[in-house]
């Protein structure tokens, strides 16, 4: 665009003054708001946009938080697990192995998994072992989500309706944020922030370096319109999957075909209703175009994907009707920080030691066969700029790395630490940058049941079963990584024999 306009100077009023203000109450700064309040924090605004809290997960209709266990251990808990066992009351809202089944092999425990997608491992070489991933109902999470805020009503002032639009700057320190509301423009004074808008909303405009679209061939440089279907029966349609191989495999890629784009049908909380993922190509969820056409085009085939379900297989979706339609579009990745650490495959491929991690999470990698690995506060600490922290999915990680630690789970654990952190650092009179880590870690693992590696608090079996299954490394992916980086080592050597300097990345492995 060529032309431009200039807008005057205006007054902004300050809507509210606070010590810690979180920008969007998605998966991140809603986990961050609460654990700050639990931390001690007494004045908490959090800010979003939408009328509810969640984001993709209950707005996107991410219904599904994926490999928070490892082997008989689950590393992710904290807010993450407290989601879970909060709603596990209540009928159809919750469904996945529970907590004392995670690790086991017996066939017919897992058997009984098989039709509950990634519910189970997936490493050929080793028995298929049960997995903490959970299903849930989206509309229980947003009201369970609300009850958990309310709980700290005398210390989180939610501000809903509320789109967090620009940073206030003092030199190189953040010191509030503009937002829009029907209200008008006004302003948000804190202590520290946590831009929690998964797509750096306020840190871009802060003058900290940061990063566009991941890698295209990743899952991160897609998005979604989730939609759902009802009147179902999937475990009918799974077991006409295991008697019908070849026509449950033209049926995936058929669907996808009558999609225009890859979809795929997954389990839900209850029996009779699925949802429907998909995945647009090449998509970058932060510009017009590309949020608009995503929204319309999947709409647009709805109506012929439920046909083609029905036609193909009459067994599982002969009374299918079109349930919803999710009010979010699906994010998946745009801008992302470039932090004081960046989080790159190596991570996964070799065992490092962070000493400010802040979460210790299993993922979705299969380089380390979903192996936990310890993610650092610097990693969503912006260069240059104080007093505000980025947790969530646009954390500081480059185009591979992201697709490994953006998830549900890992939004969730970067959130809680950075409340944590934002709440140490008001108490102490510090900022973003000097807080102490180390109490920011022990009131995570003493007192918000979040694990870290070599805490006091920790019980060290966690760390045991990490040494005892080789940190995941075992894998075909593994291999290759440690085969590539003695190459890359063997040359670097034979440069500085020869007097020379190579530079070369002796851990730059693309899985």
């Amino acid at each position: 665009m060529s032309k431009t306009i200039l807008e005057g100077e205006r007054q902004i009023p300050v809507y509210a003054e606070c010590e810690v203000l979180v920008v969007g109450g998605g998966a991140a700064g809603h986990s961050a708001a609460i654990a700050a309040a639990r931390a001690g924090c007494k004045h908490v605004v959090l800010m979003e946009r939408y009328g509810y809290m969640g984001g993709d997960v209950t707005g996107g209709y991410v219904i599904m938080v994926p490999r928070l266990s490892f082997f008989s251990k689950q590393y992710v808990r904290g807010l993450q697990e407290e989601w879970f066992t909060r709603m596990a009351h209540i009928p159809g809202a919750v469904l996945g192995p529970s907590q004392e089944e995670i690790g086991c092999e017996d066939p017919a425990l897992v058997n009984a998994w098989k039709n509950v997608h990634d519910c189970f491992s997936t490493d050929a070489k080793l028995p298929v072992r049960l997995v903490r991933s959970v299903y849930f109902e989206p509309n229980q999470l947003k009201i369970e989500m609300d009850k958990m805020l309310l709980e700290h009503k005398d210390s989180i002032q939610v501000m809903c309706h509320s789109w967090g639009t620009r940073p206030i700057m003092d030199g190189d320190t953040v010191r509030g944020v503009i937002f829009e509301s029907k209200e008008g423009r006004k302003a948000v004074l804190a202590k520290i922030v946590i831009d929690a808008t998964g797509d750096g909303d306020i840190f871009r405009q802060t003058g900290c370096p940061y990063f566009g679209l991941a890698d295209k061939l990743t899952r991160c440089a897609t998005t979604a319109l989730v939609w759902r279907v009802g009147g179902c029966n999937w475990d009918a349609y799974c077991e006409w999957k295991k008697v019908n191989p070849e026509a449950a495999q033209a049926l995936r890629e058929n669907f996808s075909k009558v999609s225009g784009f890859r979809a795929l049908p997954l389990p839900g909380p209850t029996n009779d209703v699925c949802w429907i993922n998909n995945w647009h190509p090449e998509r970058d969820c932060a510009t017009i175009k590309d949020a608009t056409e995503t929204e319309m085009e999947t709409r647009d085939t709805m109506r012929a994907a439920l046909d083609y379900l029905r036609e193909a297989c009459p067994v599982g979706f002969r009374n299918a009707f079109l349930y919803d339609i999710a009010p979010q579009l699906g994010t998946r990745c745009s801008y992302r920080l470039d932090g004081e650490y960046m989080i790159t495959s190596n991570d996964f491929a070799f065992p490092k030691e962070q000493e400010d991690v802040i979460a210790w999470h299993s993922t979705i990698c299969f380089i380390n066969d979903n192996c936990p690995v310890e993610i650092p506060y610097r990693a969503m600490l912006p260069k240059k700029i104080d007093n505000l922290l980025c947790p969530g999915r646009h954390i500081s990680a480059d185009e591979l790395g992201i697709d490994y630690v953006n998830l549900i789970p890992q939004c969730v654990g970067t959130g809680q630490a950075a409340g944590v952190a934002a709440a140490v650092a008001v108490a102490d009179g510090a900022t973003a940058r000097t807080v102490d880590i180390k109490k920011v870690q022990d009131i995570l693992a003493r007192d918000q049941d979040v694990p870290l590696p070599r805490n006091q608090y920790t019980d060290p079996s966690y760390m045991q079963n990490v040494i005892d299954h080789e940190h995941g490394l075992y894998t075909d992916l593994a291999k290759k990584a440690r085969q590539q980086a003695d190459y890359l080592n063997s040359v670097r050597q034979f440069g500085a024999n020869q007097g020379e300097v190579k530079d070369t990345d002796s851990h730059s492995f693309k899985g």
